[in-house]
């Protein structure tokens, strides 16, 4: 006899909890709740105050809530914790918010649902299946390389709306997931794997060609560090930046300290090359390569053909009003590191080999070989159309200045679903794009970066109004000091010729210029 899946058995339980009448239980009880693969360990009242859980934002609090710990095996070897927050039944708002996470951390976003849960949301987050950071958990366990791709969020999701039935007496009206990074890859996996479990998505930064943004990484390291003379020390990276916004600030029209788009920026590295000796202020030839490699992106050697979006002129290093001098940017995967970002990747998961050279990289089979064998840790289906059809909407957003993923990979993987949806008008009506000049990975950076796209997202699911624009703000010692419109894309916010170019009113929406201007 062919197995029950756990999905099966979860929405007969559905049927089965919804010809049940309504009635609210204690959080207490909701550790006799039964669930198959499912055990409810704990759910404990927690009263209003200092939010003081390991690994939680400092100084942060939060109102009363029942705190429930849930411990899933849907399959053998698989071991999924997460945790389920129900603010009282007065203050819920009647809806679901599935938290995303980090890199390969298990860390549960506590931050994010404490946000949630301010809000009014019953909120979720998991633990991806596994303990700690780094990639050890996927050694010898393919299984929990699943759980972390895209099963932990799946089954975090359809435990918390039988969790949220029981303790209110009422299914959530609504369900939201969102996430940024890692967060933004598991976004994007729940509306291709399972267009079911969510009405609307947030997904920020997504990490969901994963592949190819390791191979991204080892191809930048690579860059500067395989040949001794030219790594490039972290103390140029604010050089190199301040000479890209000098020459690339103005062509959207305002001199503001941001790259609107860095595609129409064409600066050179070699305008910083050195006449004489090294004496910090310039560029070394070797220097100069290695960073036009960095930002030309990975290429396959033997066809030329480009394998992973380069990282963007404007990211080199994070700049802005409140950080005059600082670095960061470049200096977090690229430069200054010992060995390329998430080199285990390669080492412990594709070649299964701890002794691995990452120099011994062949861009081509050795790809090749990983887009096979890894082929389940990415999220690049652009057929959204069960999603859709679910009546699903989706928005999406991308730091122009991100370090860490590359925006134009997001904006290539939006445009490829555009072609698989049957054009612009066939998508912008449930998946929106909004590219977020000068902010850096889920935020940071000189651009306006602080938006709260899970109202827009509500909006747009439960007043059927779909967001053209989405205010951003920017704020210096925690005093905003500029706002700025964010367009559905491919519009861009443009200045209205008057008033400060630091007011969101001062800027309209409008469809960009042919990509053709540059500065050199």
């Amino acid at each position: 006899m062919r197995p029950v899946s756990r999905t099966a058995l979860a929405v007969v339980f559905l049927l089965i909890l919804s010809a049940i009448p309504a009635f609210a239980g204690t959080c207490e009880n909701l550790t006799a709740l039964a669930i198959p693969n499912t055990v409810v360990m704990s759910a404990t009242a927690t009263p209003a105050g200092p939010l003081s859980l390991p690994g939680a934002p400092a100084g942060r609090t939060a109102p009363a809530f029942c705190r429930v710990l849930v411990s899933a095996r849907p399959v053998d070897d698989s071991e999924i914790h997460f945790e389920v927050w129900l603010p009282p039944a007065e203050a819920w708002n009647g809806k679901f918010e599935g938290t995303g996470n980090g890199g390969f951390s298990s860390a549960i976003g506590y931050g994010a649902m404490e946000q949630a849960l301010a809000k009014g949301y019953a909120t979720a987050g998991s633990d991806t299946g596994h303990e700690g950071g780094d990639l050890k958990f996927g050694v010898g366990h393919p299984e929990k390389i699943n759980d972390w791709a895209y099963r932990a969020v799946h089954v975090m999701t359809e435990t918390s709306k039988l969790i949220i039935r029981d303790y209110y007496g009422r299914f959530a009206q609504y369900a939201y997931f969102n996430g940024c990074s890692t967060g933004g890859h598991q976004a994007l996996s729940e509306a291709q794997r399972f267009p079911g479990d969510y009405d609307g998505i947030v997904a920020g930064d997504p990490g969901n060609n994963r592949i190819h943004l390791m191979a991204g990484f080892l191809y930048s390291w690579l860059a500067l560090y395989k040949d001794p003379a030219s790594p490039l020390p972290a103390a140029k990276l604010p050089l190199i930046n301040k000479a890209v916004v000098a020459a690339c600030d103005g062509i959207d029209g305002v001199k503001d300290g941001i790259i609107d788009d860095p595609r129409l920026c064409h600066f050179d590295p070699g305008a910083l090359l050195c006449k004489g000796s090294d004496d910090g202020t310039c560029l070394t030839a070797p220097q100069v390569a290695a960073v036009r490699k960095i930002y030309d992106g990975a290429k396959n050697p033997r066809t030329g053909e480009r394998i992973f979006a380069g990282w963007p002129r404007g990211s080199e290093a994070l700049i802005g009003r409140e950080t005059a001098g600082a670095v960061g940017g470049w200096t977090g995967y690229i430069v200054g590191q010992p060995q390329p970002a998430r080199a285990d990747f390669f080492r412990l998961w594709v070649f299964n080999d701890p002794n691995w050279d990452v120099r011994t990289f062949d861009f081509d089979r050795d790809l090749a070989y990983a887009d096979s064998k890894m082929a389940a840790v990415n999220s690049l289906d652009t057929n959204l159309k069960p999603f859709k059809s679910h009546g699903g909407k989706l928005v999406m957003y991308h730091g122009w200045a991100d370090p860490v993923v590359p925006p134009e990979d997001g904006v290539r993987y939006y445009e490829a679903v555009q072609k698989t949806m049957g054009g612009a008008e066939n998508t912008q009506d449930f998946f929106r794009l909004f590219m977020v000049p000068g902010m850096a990975h889920c935020g940071g950076g000189p651009g306006p970066n602080s938006f709260d796209a899970v109202a827009a997202l509500d909006k747009w699911v439960s007043q059927r109004t779909a967001p053209e624009k989405i205010i951003a703000s920017h704020a210096t010692n925690g005093a905003v000091d500029r706002t700025r419109p964010l367009c559905a894309y491919p519009q861009v916010a443009r200045w209205k010729g008057s008033g400060s170019t630091d007011e969101a009113a001062n800027f309209s929406c409008v469809s960009p210029k042919p990509r053709s201007s540059h500065a050199d």
